[in-house]
């Protein structure tokens, strides 16, 4: 009995990640089709839309894919593409400030949603204006940590190019500038040879609260929730986790 409960245990997940994996890719599809309609179909002169392939390409998105939503994004295809980019603002449990960015068609459909997913996993939505002052936009460059390259290293190479600073978040490292300087960031880790996962401007949050496990558990519940809808596009807050923390909840996850 155990061994048919444990092969619908990773049935079920295996469904879940399946069903992330593809919202995750229609996502990554909206950004490239925007980027696409804004600056253009030739990723050598629209650095958006290069960052957004380049993501794309790393979780795995078909190069088919891509080279349509590039073609219908510029209207190559006689498809319209004609999103609206709508802000949320709302607390997590534990007081966590939330921002929750969509990019949706349908604005009544991406309001319910958001408010249905509050709602359900202990949320509240905030008044316009009440939690976007403690978050900044700035350019946000995503480097998975790999043998060899250090902290240190990444800092070498983009300093003169303008970045703010470098942060360890643990299995990876992320380099922060103002958003005007994010090309430039960008190009000095390609020139020194250093691989990056994403680059794209992002809100980040000048006050963080700390949180434990327990709290943590429910924030990113929530963040999940959230991340089911279609029309959710980015989810930002400002939870920090001790290094004791992110191990108790990695220990959920074995």
């Amino acid at each position: 009995m155990s061994g048919h409960s444990k092969w619908a245990t990773t049935k079920h997940k295996k469904a879940v990640i399946d069903a992330r994996r593809a919202k995750s890719f229609a996502k990554l599809i909206k950004n490239i089709e925007v980027a696409a309609k804004i600056g253009g179909p030739d990723p050598a002169g629209n650095p958006t839309l290069a960052d957004a392939i380049q993501k794309a390409k790393k979780t795995s998105v078909p190069n088919d894919n891509i080279d349509r939503a590039v073609k219908r994004g510029a209207g190559l295809t006689g498809d319209a593409v004609d999103y609206q980019t709508i802000m949320y603002e709302g607390y997590a449990p534990g007081g966590v400030a939330m921002l929750i960015e969509c990019l949706t068609d349908n604005r009544n459909r991406a309001a319910a949603e958001v408010r249905t997913a509050m709602t359900r996993n202990g949320g509240t939505m905030a008044d316009p204006g009440s939690v976007a002052y403690n978050f900044s936009r700035k350019g946000v460059i995503a480097i998975t940590k790999e043998d060899g390259v250090t902290e240190d290293d990444i800092l070498l190479a983009v300093v003169e190019a303008g970045a703010e600073e470098v942060v360890d978040q643990g299995g990876g490292f992320e380099v922060i500038t103002d958003p005007s300087q994010l090309l430039d960031a960008r190009n000095a880790l390609k020139d020194a040879g250093i691989d990056y996962d994403s680059a794209e401007a992002e809100f980040v949050p000048n006050i963080q609260v700390e949180a434990d496990a327990e709290t943590a558990r429910k924030v990113f519940r929530l963040v999940d929730a959230l991340e089911d809808s279609d029309d959710v596009q980015n989810v930002y807050t400002n939870v920090q986790l001790s290094a004791e923390v992110r191990a108790e909840l990695d220990a959920d996850d074995e």
